[in-house]
């Protein structure tokens, strides 16, 4: 079987849509039907007033030629009144189909990202995946709010007034149509040919999008090392291949109208002429022959929107493609449903078992490393950069998955658990912290939405940061900014242990959580960590080993490996690499 088209794709993710779909096709077929009646009342008009008593409506009854024009009247406010209320009717189908869509898609994709591992992120730059969920998205919601109407609209149209030249005359209607064969073949033509195009389009959009996220989150770095014109460089370059790639795409969907067009005039030429010689040789009405240069005019000429409907759909489906194919990309992270109680995660080991782990493309982070983490107790880890560190961290949540061995916690493999319960048995605490656009009560009870502002405000004291909120302006409502830019390394520290005692998971990871702050707020922190970590299965990675000289047990890492493993003490007496460290943190030679 062939490679399912996006068209295809994008229908099957909207069945669910499928009822509305075919009511807001009625709507604008019904539409383009009343709509192409008004050149019939025209040449029904004619008629009356060249052949009065003998026209078509007297046939039907209605003799007298001012009743025959009373009753045009009629018919003319009734078909413009169904042919503005379908349009209505059309219009909001279609515009909230279009929306609802796009709501559901952007719901969809972003759950879907939600759940990979952060591998699958490691491989992706953020400004694409931003592009893709806002660009990529409005693009499609475009299309359906318009491009979907007129493709059915041009349909209708060829139909209706088709049938219409075959009743009044076969000889007309043949010439007349002969150029839509032509039309119909080269859209498809320049649609396969628009595909390639409009895939590179959304390509450099999704490049450029990604280069400009990161210049304007590292704009500090940017301006510090005055590399600004380096930087517009690099965007300049990049709007380039987006303009060239639109280029490209515009250089070949501009001709599509212009040739439609000449196709167009040889089939109203062949109208006007044929039909008016049939009318002046007396075999074709001139009632008849006034439907017929209008009906053609009705027919062709909404043909030359094609090239700009062909435009939009070509776009829609570029950026359908990139955001359906992240959409069903696989999950590399799978579901458990393991959930113990809480009690008995409190009182298990953690254990990996000949765990081996590479990031993809490199060499492997870990070989057969096997460790215990006893419940209760607080390990301390440390080691030199690229040891594995945080990698360890990774592989508790299931951000990523081990290649070989397991990682066993009350008996199972983390792997069985789920997902939902084993994240939300571990409370982590990272050197960067990610702060939310809110409130700074916000953000603390963003360990537990349920929590009082009472508990919000014990977690702080714990925290040793309400006293720094009760001095500000706005108190526990004050907005931290973007990223939590209006508050100091240490606060911003302060509040994500906040967040972590809120928490109050079984297993509290802390990454470096004390190694951008000042010695004064390592203390403050140090006594929370303590605080918190009483009774509690704890792990500290950190390279400052005051951090972690007070642990129970500290592992020290080398090249993914376990190398030493005990007391602070201990290490230090054995005067190997975190002795060696000791000495050089405390100024010891």
């Amino acid at each position: 079987m062939g490679e399912v088209g996006p068209f295809r794709r994008l229908l099957s993710h909207m069945k669910g849509h499928r009822k509305t779909i075919r009511l807001a096709s009625i709507c604008s077929v019904t539409n383009k039907f009343w709509d192409l009646m008004p050149p019939l009342l025209i040449g029904l008009a004619v008629d009356v007033v060249v052949l009065r008593e003998d026209s078509f409506l007297a046939s039907l009854g209605y003799t007298d030629p001012w009743n025959q024009l009373i009753l045009l009247s009629v018919l003319t406010f009734a078909i413009w009144g169904l042919e503005s209320l379908f349009e209505y009717f059309y219009a909001v189908l279609w515009r909230n189909l279009a929306q609802t869509v796009q709501h559901e898609l952007r719901l969809d994709t972003f759950n879907h990202v939600q759940k990979q591992g952060m591998g699958w992120f490691d491989e992706r730059q953020k400004g694409d995946i931003l592009a893709i969920l806002n660009d990529d998205i409005n693009q499609l919601e475009r299309f359906l709010d318009k491009g979907a109407n007129d493709l059915l609209q041009v349909s209708t149209t060829v139909i209706v007034v088709g049938a219409f030249f075959l009743f009044i005359s076969w000889e007309i209607a043949l010439f007349a149509i002969i150029p839509i064969p032509l039309i119909v073949w080269g859209s498809f033509k320049y649609q396969r040919s628009l595909e390639p195009k409009y895939a590179d389009v959304r390509n450099a959009a999704g490049k450029m999008n990604a280069l400009l996220e990161n210049d304007l989150s590292g704009m500090s770095t940017i301006q510090s090392f005055t590399s600004e014109d380096i930087e517009v460089a690099r965007v300049r370059s990049l709007s380039d291949d987006y303009r060239e790639a639109n280029r490209k795409a515009i250089r070949l969907s501009a001709a599509f109208t212009p040739l439609i067009r000449m196709a167009i005039l040889c089939g109203f030429t062949a109208t006007l002429l044929l039909g008016g010689w049939y009318t002046l040789e007396g075999t074709l009405a001139v009632g008849a022959y006034s439907v017929l240069v209008f009906m053609t005019q009705r027919l062709l000429w909404p043909l030359t929107r094609l090239g700009e409907t062909f435009d939009l759909y070509q776009r829609a489906m570029a950026s359908s493609t990139r955001v359906l194919d992240v959409l069903t990309s696989e999950i590399e992270i799978t579901e458990g449903n393991y959930a113990p109680e809480r009690e008995l995660i409190n009182n298990s080991d953690i254990n990996f078992n000949n765990v081996s782990f590479a990031y993809r493309g490199r060499e492997n982070t870990f070989t057969d490393l096997s460790l215990s983490l006893a419940a209760g107790k607080t390990t301390g880890i440390v080691g030199s950069t690229g040891a594995g560190k945080t990698t360890l961290t990774r592989l508790l949540l299931r951000f990523a998955q081990p290649d070989s061995g397991e990682i066993i916690w009350c008996g199972e493999s983390t792997n069985d658990w789920s997902l939902k319960h084993l994240r939300s048995s571990i409370a982590l605490v990272e050197q960067h912290i990610t702060l939310f656009p809110t409130s700074i009560l916000e953000n603390i009870r963003y360990g537990n939405p349920r929590a009082s502002d009472e508990a919000v405000h014990e977690a702080a004291q714990i925290a040793e940061i309400a006293e720094f909120v009760s001095s500000l302006p706005d108190q526990w409502q004050t907005m931290v900014g973007e990223g939590g830019y209006r508050l100091s390394g240490g606060q911003r520290q302060r509040l994500a242990i906040a967040r972590a005692v809120l928490k109050d998971a079984p297993l509290l990871i802390l990454d470096e959580a004390t190694s951008a702050v000042d010695n004064e707020t390592e203390a403050s922190l140090q006594r929370s960590i303590e605080y918190v970590s009483k009774d509690r299965t704890t792990v500290i990675i950190a390279h400052r080993l005051s951090t972690i000289r007070n642990c129970d047990t500290i592992l020290v890492m080398d090249a993914g490996a376990i190398v030493e493993n005990g007391s602070h003490d201990e290490l230090v007496t054995n005067g190997g690499i975190y002795s060696r460290l000791w000495k050089v943190q405390t100024g010891q030679r």
